[in-house]
């Protein structure tokens, strides 16, 4: 049965029509995210594909594992977005039939918008990122530089900024996304009408470092934050190499767990000497922080005296907040050994890709959770969905 033929779903969502007019990481994800809990998802692209369908990572056969990753189990219809006519069929998908919800993060084209949409179906819900809220453009990385985040990302004395990996604030405003047109879709079920919804990049960010109480800090203490390395900022954790040159990461949030690794290391009569020689109350969260270049080097004479296997065991049985760094390469070695081992992943054929192990969604419902399905192909379901859409438009009469 190919991915055009499979049937929908039954999940919490199953019903659920959504069309998504978006691209890269934010959008997509929302729409994942609904698709893996039930939604029918349509993706709309222009001709040939959206630009995000080449972005890397890359299959061999030049096919975008990325892509591929935030599209799984959607439909995908394509059509030239040049053309009125091939928008109106688009309007047209999103306004007929049951109610809709819009997903998008373009405003280039109005009849596409709340505005004009809601004045053909009053109960549909649209839903937009924003870069910016003031209306500039910005994607994950420029608002990265504008939040203060990058200053105190990196290794101590190091002055460069340093941007993370992860497009944290993509993934964020994205299930920010979902969360909002669920609550719009709560009330349409309720009132029957719909609602427009707004969210930007830059604000996802800043209210992130408001609720984590960074941007309170600069404002009524004269702290200035500095970069720390991998030292968790106001508690204990860092990370150790083993005697056989394993590296892993510990932390300690509360007394308990304090306790729990003196016990595990041996080192509770060293630490309660230095305390009283020192006058440190090791079991303080603050004290801790500030003294943890002196703890850091009696726990790395014990790690670098203790190879992996034994310090794992060792920590594992005391319960103490651990693990190793592993590599993606690790994690995907032998066919996706050590991913087997979770639920979360099952097999899927991606056209492009191949066999390989996917995520399901991470939302476990009543202990069970949609199995993953392939990404669609550059506009395989566009004849399902909207017939005539990138054909020639009929000339027009005395032309």
């Amino acid at each position: 049965m190919s991915p055009q033929e499979l049937p929908p779903q039954e999940g919490l969502l199953s019903g659920l029509r959504v069309v998504e007019i978006s691209s890269y990481v934010a959008t997509p994800l929302c729409g994942l995210t609904l698709a893996q809990l039930g939604a029918d998802v349509i993706r709309v692209e222009p001709l040939g594909g959206a630009a995000d369908r080449t972005r890397w990572p890359l299959a061999d056969s030049g096919t975008s594992l990325y892509w591929s990753g935030l599209n799984k189990g959607k439909r995908a219809v394509a059509v030239d977005m040049e053309s009125e006519a091939d928008r109106r069929r688009v309007v047209d998908l999103i306004v007929r039939g049951d109610p809709c919800v819009v997903v998008s993060n373009s405003d280039r084209y109005p009849e596409l918008g709340y505005k004009a949409l809601s004045a053909l179906r009053p109960d549909v819900i649209h839903v937009a990122l924003r870069g910016r809220a003031d209306g500039g453009a910005g994607v994950d990385y420029t608002v990265q530089a504008a939040t203060g985040f990058p200053l105190i990302t990196g290794a101590p004395g190091l002055a460069a900024p340093v941007n993370h990996v992860l497009p944290a604030w993509d993934i964020a405003a994205g299930l920010y996304l979902a969360v909002g047109l669920l609550a719009a879709e709560r009330e349409r079920l309720i009132s029957g009408r719909g609602r427009e919804i707004q969210v930007a990049l830059d604000e996802v960010a800043l209210a992130t470092a408001g609720n984590l109480g960074y941007l309170a800090e600069a404002q009524v203490t004269d702290h200035a934050r500095a970069k720390s390395g991998n030292d968790v900022f106001g508690t204990y954790g860092r990370d150790f190499v083993t005697a056989d040159g394993e590296r892993l990461m510990i932390v300690i949030l509360t007394k308990r767990h304090w306790t729990k690794l003196l016990t595990a290391t041996g080192l509770t009569a060293a630490f309660e000497g230095l305390a009283d020689a020192l006058g440190i109350d090791f079991s303080s969260e603050s004290q801790r922080y500030e003294h943890r270049e002196l703890i850091s080097t009696l726990l790395a004479r014990w790690f670098g005296g203790t190879q992996m296997a034994e310090a794992a065991e060792i920590l594992d049985g005391h319960r103490i907040l651990w693990e190793r760094y592993r590599s993606f390469e690790e994690l995907g070695r032998d066919g996706g050994a050590a991913l087997r081992e979770s639920e979360l992943f099952d097999e899927i054929d991606q056209p492009g890709v191949g066999q390989h192990l996917a995520p399901k969604s991470p939302v476990i419902v009543d202990g069970k959770r949609l199995g993953p399905r392939p990404a669609p192909a550059v506009g395989e379901h566009t004849t399902q969905l909207l017939p005539g859409a990138g054909e020639p438009s009929a000339p027009r009469s005395g032309v």
